[in-house]
């Protein structure tokens, strides 16, 4: 098994606004298409739980992702679809932990 490096603080990544091409998953707009580019957790136990939670789920780097609803309160939850083959709903809290790039910023191969 390939051993992971540990993670690193999402609060300490650099990350601008909305219309950032690198962002929070749970600041990604409705109908956004994009790719994974990391899952990061915090040096607090309950966030390396949902960052395992999130790994063992699918949310890996490289996948594809879709925002396909956010909840009425507070944009909680919202439904993400993984890989164009799962739906998930997830917590603004683990949404956070997710750091993807938007499809309109990826260079075909």
């Amino acid at each position: 098994m390939k051993k992971r490096k540990p993670a690193q603080p999402a609060s300490d990544l650099h990350l601008a606004g909305p219309s950032s091409p690198t962002q929070p998953l749970s600041q990604m707009r409705r109908g956004g298409v994009g790719r994974i580019l990391a899952v990061r957790g915090s040096a607090d136990k309950d966030q390396r739980d949902i960052e395992r939670g999130l790994l063992e789920m699918g949310f890996v780097e490289g996948a594809a992702v879709e925002v396909l609803h956010y909840g009425f309160l507070g944009r909680d939850p919202l439904a993400v679809r993984i890989n164009q083959t799962m739906t998930v709903a997830l917590r603004r809290r683990a949404a956070d932990a997710v750091l993807a790039v938007s499809s309109s910023h990826l260079t075909p191969p």
